[in-house]
């Protein structure tokens, strides 16, 4: 009865929740109706794909056709069933409302997920459940790029599809998903990764267990291992020990076979285009961009801090410190060469003052060049925070999601909150169901941003000298 209960009020959230997005969707058309940004190379990317010019392609475009394909998919049975010609086929706003179907799909997968990952609290309400998701699908950087047609809201649907696909053991059809994630964005091969390193995790899991069940030591967990030389040592062997083992190696390759057949696909992508990236490389080098790691636990307590901050959690930080304050000198001061020695700054980032990230750069940032070292004590906590929320996950599964974070943040020389997407909301799936006032804070903080946002976007216009177009600010 409970359940049922639960699908009726999660059923009456899609449906408001698409009706005040399709009232948004339409302001936002009205004020900006043709292409803006980056649109101005995907709608007449998708445009020529509408009208079957399936060879013609702007060297502009970095990211490979997925978002066009799937928008002729969708268009053009609607176009054929409603007798549809003119303008109105493949426009601006009929390719733009494609994210909209993106995000009524994002909410749903979030549901499912959350309700997957948290099966022992299933004695918690359904509230919890449903405000956490419908939280989650307005994500202001997300949320936000429903309304334009950019490429984050299909790829961020395929990745949360793969990933969902995954944890009901349905690995062909996950590595199928993660295909069509890559066609959106290409270092979404990352997140396919990491869904095959749950895999491992899992048998590296269950492969401890068994070892120190024999040892008689049943109640030992890699989670449980201290952070020690010996205990890092430990867990180090049993790792090599693990993937050099023949007969660990042929179980994991029964089950993650179809994501070794992506990856390798992948690489093959890669040697025949001579790298990642279609098109525009010279904007898109790979570097070792340390501190984008920084920003990123930084952008993540600030996203997170009405589920994730509490005064307890503060006070256990401070007595961490008390305890190891020779071990948090030594982390302050790797992070301090790395940000001195590996800080990039993309001439995107100094040159476009239509974006956020602009203006977090010039009044931070630009201020002083020593606010970025002065910065360090806020990222040790930013990080120690992000950590912390992952101590009831095992040790084997961190790892691997803390190897794709650094493999989806560190090559990536832009500042750019889009990147950040994923990873913020696989940790934020990934931590204890927060408490219902906790989660009424999150959504309440998201809403006011969207709002914020979106008035901004539409309201506070401006030009250029040389240019007579309309600008705005936006993520």
């Amino acid at each position: 009865m409970m359940e049922k209960f639960e699908s009726y009020i999660f059923t009456a959230l899609c449906s408001t929740n698409f009706l005040v997005s399709c009232l948004l969707f339409s302001r936002v058309t009205r004020e900006q109706k043709g292409p803006y940004m980056d649109e101005i190379f995907h709608v007449p990317q998708a445009q020529k794909y509408c009208h079957g010019k399936f060879s013609e392609w702007d060297p502009m475009i970095t990211t490979l056709p997925g978002l066009y394909l799937v928008s002729v998919g969708l268009i053009k049975p609607v176009v054929w069933l409603a007798d549809l010609t003119g303008e109105v086929v493949c426009s601006t706003a009929m390719l733009r409302f494609i994210n909209l179907l993106f995000n009524c799909g994002n909410l749903y997968l979030l549901y499912l997920l959350i309700c997957k990952l948290h099966l022992k609290e299933k004695s918690r309400t359904a509230s919890r459940r449903v405000l956490s998701a419908l939280s989650l699908s307005t994500f202001p950087v997300l949320y936000f790029f429903n309304f334009l047609y950019y490429t984050d809201a299909g790829s961020t649907f395929f990745i949360l599809f793969t990933y969902l696909m995954t944890l009901y053991s349905c690995h062909k059809v996950s590595a199928f998903l993660g295909v069509c994630s890559v066609l959106f964005r290409q270092t979404n091969i990352i997140w396919v990764a990491f869904c095959a390193g749950t895999i491992v995790a899992a048998k590296m899991d269950e492969a401890w267990k068994v070892e120190h069940s024999k040892k008689r030591d049943e109640k030992s967990s890699p989670s449980q291992v201290p952070l020690t030389v010996s205990g890092v040592k430990k867990v180090m062997l049993f790792t090599v020990e693990f993937l050099t083992s023949p007969s660990h190696i042929k179980a994991v390759l029964l089950v993650t076979w179809p994501y070794v057949a992506v990856g390798v696909g992948f690489l093959g992508f890669v040697v025949l285009n001579e790298g990642i990236v279609v098109g525009d490389r010279s904007s898109h080098e790979a570097c070792l961009h340390f501190p984008q790691l920084f920003y990123f636990f930084s952008f993540a307590l600030f996203f997170s801090f009405p589920v994730s901050l509490c005064f307890s959690r503060v006070l256990r930080f401070l007595e961490a410190l008390k305890k190891q304050p020779l071990f948090y000198l030594l982390v302050a001061g790797i992070l301090s060469l790395l940000v001195w020695k590996f800080t990039f700054v993309h001439s995107y980032l100094l040159a476009d003052n239509r974006h956020f990230p602009f203006y977090v750069w010039k009044r931070l940032f630009q201020r002083h060049e020593l606010v970025r070292f002065l910065l360090v004590p806020a990222y040790v906590f930013a990080g120690w925070n992000f950590l912390d929320s992952f101590k009831s996950r095992s040790l084997f599964w961190s790892l691997a999601f803390l190897a794709c974070l650094l493999a989806a943040t560190v090559p990536q020389k832009l500042l750019e909150f889009r990147y950040f997407i994923v990873p913020y909301l696989m940790y934020r799936l990934h931590m204890p169901l927060p408490s219902l006032p906790r989660l009424t804070g999150e959504f309440l903080l998201y809403t006011a941003i969207n709002a914020a946002t979106i008035y901004i976007f539409i309201s506070k216009i401006f030009h250029w000298p040389d240019s007579t177009a309309t600008q705005r600010f936006m993520w």
